[in-house]
């Protein structure tokens, strides 16, 4: 099951040099010049997650397999995108394949780098960006609208379920707002709007990147941000792409100490992928045991069989039930042996939604 989560902003805001520190390689090139990032870059990154570390302490795990998700650096955008100006065609059919956002956005500054508008106003390239996803969505469905009205005037089933979801996602784009403002309740037509794959419909987290002296609190162009994603109902983090570039050179040890003058509890990174992680409605459940502590990764409100698919889809399959230990129960009790003796380890069939931290061990027909 892959997540991938699509790097994007203005050129020259630090997307390269954030995606590099994330995956820890130089495969995005880092220049100072607009489009230095040509074809996306995809690079797979552990989640972190100190719940593990505990549970395989607790089941003697030889080794220890984090859940991962994937980050993609896609090409700077510039006004005019949505019209084919600079890599525009290309960014747009990028962002159409991941399934949600991390826009950076620039809050800092240093006359050594250029912006591309020759000013630094993060909320003004925000809506930039959005501008241009917009606009292509808007152009996206009235192209598509008018062939599907005359199939659903002829009786068409799967043309009468679209067509009004289309028909309110492209009012809300003609009224200023993206599509994932939509409140759709109802889940065939959350469905609907989902097989559309509109740009504007994929949640979206806002990456400040600060100088060194403000990564631990931000600044004034941070908060401005800050305040912009709570009235979008969305997610910001702080973070500062040159201080993560540092700290992924240096070991475990040289970390802690640079994290420690920085005044840093703990890598922006880690702050940035779990914020991904939840962007995305993931959640984490565990198996542990001798050979292994592993996580796995599944979306909210998946059903114990679904969930076994995740590891084979042979568990699924077969899947008869679920042995059950919440993870403050594996952990307050010693682990599987002590959770059963305390009545804690719960077996759940077919219909239990499994939660986060949940600690597993599936039964199922070969």
């Amino acid at each position: 099951m892959g997540f991938q989560c699509g790097i994007v902003g203005l050129p020259n805001v630090g997307k390269s040099t954030l995606f590099n520190a994330l995956t820890k390689t130089a495969a995005a090139q880092a220049a100072n010049y607009p489009f230095c990032t040509i074809e996306p870059n995809t690079g797979d990154v552990a989640v972190p997650d100190p719940r593990q570390l505990k549970i395989r302490e607790i089941a003697n795990s030889k080794e220890i397999i984090p859940t991962r998700l994937t980050f993609v650096d896609i090409a700077g955008l510039v006004r005019g995108a949505s019209k084919g100006e600079g890599l525009g065609n290309q960014f747009l059919a990028n962002i159409r394949e991941v399934d949600a956002i991390a826009h950076v956005l620039r809050c800092f500054e240093d006359d050594d780098i250029t912006h591309v508008d020759g000013k630094i106003d993060p909320i003004a390239d925000a809506e930039t960006v959005e501008t241009e996803l917009m606009v292509s969505d808007m152009e996206s469905l009235e192209k598509r609208i008018a062939p599907l009205a005359k199939k659903a005037k002829s009786g068409d089933k799967d043309a009468k379920l679209a067509l009004p979801i289309m028909e309110q996602a492209l009012a809300i784009l003609q009224d200023g707002k993206p599509v994932r403002a939509l409140a759709l309740t109802d889940p065939d037509d959350i469905k609907q709007l989902n097989l559309l794959n509109l740009l504007t419909s994929k949640p979206v987290l806002y990456v400040c990147n600060v100088e060194e002296e403000s990564a631990d609190k931000g600044n004034s162009l941070s908060a401005k941000v800050q305040e912009m994603a709570e009235k979008q109902g969305a997610a910001a983090v702080v973070i500062s792409a040159a201080i993560e570039a540092e700290i992924a050179q240096l070991d475990d040890e040289e970390q802690r100490e640079y994290m420690s003058d920085m005044g840093l509890d703990e890598p922006g990174l880690d702050r940035l992928i779990r914020a991904g992680y939840s962007l995305l409605e993931l959640i984490t459940y565990f198996t542990a045991g001798p050979k292994e502590t592993r996580a796995w990764t599944i979306s909210k409100g998946t059903k114990a069989p679904q969930a076994a698919g995740v590891i084979h889809t042979d568990f699924e399959r077969g899947f008869i039930r679920a042995q059950t230990i919440a993870y403050e129960d594996y952990i307050g009790l010693g682990g599987e042996g002590p959770a059963k003796d305390a009545g804690k380890a719960r077996d759940e069939g077919k219909e239990y939604v499994v939660q986060d931290g949940d600690v597993l061990l599936f039964k199922f027909n070969t």
